[in-house]
């Protein structure tokens, strides 16, 4: 199928992005890569009078260290991400890159575009909340911060009003022995996940003094483990039962079921990805 009819517009500074979402509210609709959007256009899933293309826009691409976190323009190809030196300061970014559709798809889908996308079964989002991401906003009145927990609000909807953009995401960076693991269950590669989990670890010799954990594709949003996390803090490595935790976090989970998978399917894949992401985070901890 082809998509209605609609007004392409390519603004070239993000002042001139923003004065268009204005004028036209929830009549337009940001395209940041269009690897998302332009399928449901297609299939006449959504429909927008006005389009607004940011890809000209030069200030929203590149990554830079800033104050302890790298910060991503939101038009940073997901390809951009495994090439970048100072992306590799956050090893979780360049994993969950790896899962993303095929190499075609990531040369052309940016970061901005997942996060605002706020797809539940998308990797990004997953990472920006287990990491406590900032996510930088730009709209009429100007700037403004919110965190990745705050920015998803469920399947397709963010915290951002329609004249808004997604300017930049910030990542932490952590220091010290840490380790990394992205892992998700697909019925076949570059297909979007029926489950997901991303986990960050932080060693205090045999001990770990932090953990990070979310999942994705079993909920509306990404779903953050943060009561293991506490318990799992301080915790030695050699006294962990990870099937026990694996179990406990998806005793938690309500996820809904689709014609991919039951909701207790997917509650069953969220206890076996647990206890593998967080033993390949923890090996490659002791190994840094």
């Amino acid at each position: 199928m082809k998509p209605a009819p609609f007004d392409y517009h390519c603004p070239g500074e993000l002042s001139e992005a923003i004065a268009i979402l204005q004028q036209y509210s929830d009549e337009a609709k940001v395209l940041a890569g269009g690897q998302s959007l332009i399928p449901l256009l297609s299939l006449r899933l959504s429909r927008f009078d006005h389009l607004v293309d940011l890809q000209a826009i030069e200030d929203l691409r590149g990554i830079t260290t800033v104050d302890g976190s790298i910060r991503v323009g939101a038009m940073t190809t997901q390809a951009g991400i495994a090439r970048n030196a100072d992306a590799a300061t956050v090893p979780l970014l360049a994993k969950a890159t790896s899962h993303i559709g095929h190499y075609q798809i990531r040369n052309r889908g940016t970061v901005g575009g997942s996060l605002a996308h706020a797809d539940p079964a998308a990797e990004y989002p997953a990472v920006a909340v287990a990491l406590d991401a900032s996510l930088e906003i730009a709209g009429p009145g100007g700037t403004r911060q919110v965190s990745a927990a705050d920015f998803f609000v469920s399947t397709w909807v963010t915290a951002m009003e329609p004249e808004e953009v997604l300017v930049a995401a910030h990542f932490p960076v952590w220091s010290g022995s840490t380790g990394w693991a992205v892992d998700e269950v697909a019925r076949r590669a570059g297909d979007f996940a029926m489950c997901g989990a991303v986990c960050g670890v932080q060693l205090d010799g045999d001990r770990l003094s932090r953990v990070a954990l979310a999942l994705f594709g079993v909920g509306s949003v990404p779903v953050r483990a943060r009561a293991i996390e506490a318990t799992l803090a301080g915790a030695a490595v050699e006294d962990l039962d990870l099937p026990n935790i694996g179990a406990e976090v998806a005793a938690a989970l309500d996820p809904p079921g689709d014609l991919h998978a039951t909701g207790e399917q997917r509650r069953n894949m969220a206890r076996v990805l647990v206890p593998r992401v967080l033993s390949a985070a923890i090996d490659e901890a002791k190994h840094a």
